[in-house]
């Protein structure tokens, strides 16, 4: 614990045992200091543990309690989603915010339940505010008295959610750039909810603001569900700035955006998946990494290289490990899978850190992944030149190659033009060319497949 002062209140945070780059360890610590901006940090953590417990696509419970720490030797990062899904959040606290104390390497998870959020909302602008981050709880102690928190078990839905942010975020390029002032006009001035049936809000430059539309124009950035933005207003009357990301808009198809509020020594991020009523875990941009065998050898190699980096530089790691460009983008989004990398759009760089998720779990919860596997293994794909027959079920599906890219005949295809992921004939394709004959197993001994469902089944989750 953290003794009082006469100063004001003083806040101590202490997290559970993590993995460090000297490997797991009880009581590991990261980080111990007094934070530049203290109210501000408070208001950024509030601001992550709101996205952890909000649902914003049909509110029926609350969502996770538990961010993710990781300390990078530079700059500690607590991460969240929301219960939905659907809201990536993440505070970067960065050298000139952790007030000169030095922070080591790690990541953990922590609870944030009512008595820490009571505590954080209680911080002003008087009141200092010290992080240690390290033991096997979360400790608050205020002039009031001491407030411990346990940790809990990370969800599972989490682990696919954050490779699906990264692989999106990856392709994010920076859209706009609004000063303090009227960042803090603009995400005020958003509507509270989107209109059912007329498709997804856009934002477009419009001088030194941006201005809503209903379609697409040059430089636009997606904003799908506007009220996802909401927790940002915990840290607007501190902000410096607003930055907005997104991709090439691909038509009037919606899109993933990241929203970034600037703060003093610190960033506060907010990615919104395409829509509100899907999360990121379904979206499919991991899986051509999850069936390359020559991703999984190429990740065993990057993952020795890593090193904790705050900044991984793809360009850098194909250097030093005698492969090129592409196949360490995709060795990283296999990592990704596994909760081992992170992406940082402000700086357009990876980060490392480690969940407490084996390698193999992102594999066996992905229904597509298993359905095309087991494909694989029950011999349903023929091949024909560019041309592939998959029997699934009653039907068989022709799939073809072009330019590297491989369509389907099947429902899913027509929906989503590849646009979340390819199907899992498609995946059963690429594995059977690429060498793949059965389905592999896992740790326990459990296949990784188990059955395809009926073509009656498909949903959102394929």
């Amino acid at each position: 614990m953290l003794e009082s002062t006469g100063s004001g209140r003083l806040l101590g945070l202490e997290t559970a045992g993590g993995l460090t780059p000297r490997g797991a360890e009880a009581r590991p610590r990261f980080f111990a200091g007094f934070l530049a901006a203290p109210q501000v940090a408070a208001r950024g953590l509030l601001a992550v543990a709101d996205v952890a417990a909000a649902r914003y696509h049909q509110r029926i419970r609350p969502g996770s309690l538990d961010p993710v720490v990781t300390g990078n030797g530079d700059r500690l990062r607590f991460e969240s989603f929301s219960g939905c899904g659907g809201v990536y959040a993440r505070l970067d606290v960065l050298h000139e915010g952790l007030g000169g104390a030095e922070t080591g390497h790690g990541t953990t998870n922590v609870d944030v339940n009512d008595p820490l959020r009571e505590a954080l909302s209680r911080m002003t602008g008087d009141d200092p505010l010290h992080l240690r981050v390290g033991p096997e709880e979360l400790a608050v102690t205020t002039l009031a008295g001491a407030v411990v928190e346990k940790k809990v078990p990370l969800p599972d839905r989490w682990l696919r959610g954050f490779a699906e942010a990264q692989v999106a975020s990856a392709r994010f390029d920076l859209r706009a750039e609004l000063t303090g002032a009227e960042a803090v006009r603009f995400l005020r001035s958003l509507p509270r909810t989107q209109s059912r049936g007329r498709g997804p809000l856009w934002v477009v430059p419009a001088g030194r603001t941006l201005r809503p539309t209903t379609r697409p124009g040059p430089g636009a950035v997606c904003l799908p569900g506007p009220d996802r933005l909401v927790a940002l207003e915990r840290v607007l009357r501190h902000a410096t700035g607003l930055r907005v990301y997104g991709p090439v808009p691909d038509g009037a198809a919606a899109t993933a955006s990241a929203w970034e509020v600037t703060l003093p020594g610190m960033r506060l991020t907010l990615t919104l998946s395409p829509d509100p009523a899907r999360g990121f875990s379904g979206e499919g941009g991991v899986l051509e990494a999850l069936a390359t065998e020559d991703a999984a050898r190429d990740a065993e190699l990057i993952a020795v290289l890593l090193a904790w980096e705050p900044r991984i530089d793809p360009a850098d790691l194909a250097e030093r490990a005698g492969l090129t460009v592409e196949r360490v983008r995709a060795a990283l989004t296999r990592l990704g899978t596994a909760g081992r990398v992170g992406y940082d759009v402000a700086e357009a760089a990876y980060f490392h850190r480690e969940l407490p998720y084996d390698a193999d779990r992102a594999e066996r919860h992905n229904p597509r992944l298993l359905s095309a596997r087991l494909l694989v293994a029950e011999g349903a794909v023929e091949l024909d030149g560019e041309l592939a027959t998959v029997a699934s079920g009653e039907r068989r599906y022709r799939v073809r190659e072009s330019g590297g890219a491989l369509n389907c005949t099947c429902q899913w295809w027509a929906d989503h033009q590849g646009r979340r992921g390819p199907c899992k004939h498609a995946l059963a394709v690429r594995m059977v060319r690429r060498g793949g004959s059965a389905a592999e197993p896992v740790p326990g001994g459990e296949p990784r497949v188990t059955r395809v469902m009926p073509e009656a089944e498909t949903g959102a989750t394929w």
